[in-house]
């Protein structure tokens, strides 16, 4: 089992940025990819980034491609998600899941953390 944690959430400005923090524990060796997802009132979670936990390897949804950076820091079992040029679009619950090796499911999610962008 793995336990996520995010931080960092918080109401900005249209254009401005955030870092929002995932912190693992547990059987963090078990694993695969640890991935952002978001979901806004009245709409499905849907797919943000995700970064391999081994490797750094990641993707991202078109809607975020260059604006978001997704990175990890296995030393400290922290995967961060810096958003810059925020948009009221990107307002949503955000939430990490980690990828388990053995499944290739997200079986494990964080409880979420709340990014609202005024315009």
């Amino acid at each position: 089992q793995v336990q996520l944690v995010e931080s960092g959430g918080g109401l900005v400005q249209a254009g401005d940025s955030l870092r929002l923090s995932c912190a693992a524990s547990g059987r963090t060796f078990s694993v695969y990819r640890v991935g952002w997802f978001r979901q806004a009132p009245g709409k499905e979670r849907e797919f943000v980034a995700a970064v391999s936990w081994r490797g750094g390897a990641t993707n991202y949804a078109d809607s975020v491609k260059g604006r978001f950076t997704i990175s990890g820091d296995n030393a400290k079992n922290t995967v961060y998600l810096q958003m810059n040029t925020l948009k009221p679009a990107d307002t949503a619950v955000y939430y990490c899941a980690a990828q388990m090796i053995a499944t290739m499911t997200y079986d494990s999610w964080g409880q979420g953390t709340q990014v609202t962008v005024s315009s």
